[in-house]
């Protein structure tokens, strides 16, 4: 992974839903964590167990609020890179990293299609994402996310729990606008396995209605 002059004019062609208002997005998912995105966010790399000088992809990175914190992690010899599909998101991410002086490889891409060479990623994290695909593109992109990720590589997967009938339940899921989703973190180690993966682990650490998955190739 390095620099690069990508073009952030053009969106990824996907079949996956794909967020433009890149201005707004931290702001919404701050209100639906009750002001705790930080927290969410450090909780996220905390699980992801990043190490000084690992090589990491952050998948779906939106503006790039867990590939900063990802960079931090991985310290000045760690590679870091983020993809989205939404070219206003990775405009947005590239400032943010700018501001704060941190050199990450941030690119338009799709996680069906990763523009990374087989075997060459210490860890990939996908926050807030999976939700957003249909099954079988769900299934396609963990896939290329084991072919790209080295033997040990880890994958920290952040999403959504089930939704159920509970008042609660039903105020976030109206909250974050993903009405009808019936998608669930639960449903990962599943799909997992048919992407090769041989050890999963759903965690037993929680952040609201969002859980945790991690995976080792």
């Amino acid at each position: 992974m390095s620099p690069h002059s990508h073009s952030t004019k053009i969106p990824a062609k996907t079949t996956g839903r794909l967020i433009r208002w890149a201005s707004y997005y931290d702001i919404l998912v701050n209100t639906l964590t009750l002001g705790q995105i930080k927290r969410l966010r450090k909780l996220t790399v905390q699980l992801a167990q990043i190490k000084p000088g690992d090589s990491v992809l952050d998948v779906g990175c939106g503006p790039g609020s867990v590939t900063i914190p990802a960079k931090m992690a991985a310290g000045a010899k760690g590679q870091v890179a983020g993809i989205d599909p939404s070219p206003e998101m990775i405009s947005v991410a590239r400032r943010n990293a700018a501001h704060k002086g941190l050199e990450i490889d941030f690119r338009v891409g799709v996680i069906e299609a990763l523009p990374f060479p087989e075997a060459s990623i210490d860890v990939v994290t996908s926050s807030l994402m999976i939700h957003h695909l249909p099954e079988d593109l769900q299934v396609k992109g963990l896939a290329e996310v084991y072919r790209v990720l080295k033997p040990g590589g880890r994958l920290l997967i952040a999403d959504f729990m089930r939704p159920n009938t509970s008042l609660l339940n039903r105020f976030f899921t109206a909250l974050s606008l993903h009405h009808g989703l019936k998608f669930g973190v639960e449903d990962l180690p599943a799909l997992l396995k048919v992407a090769r993966f041989s050890q999963t682990n759903a965690l037993e650490e929680r952040f609201l209605l969002i859980g945790f998955v991690r995976a080792i190739k």
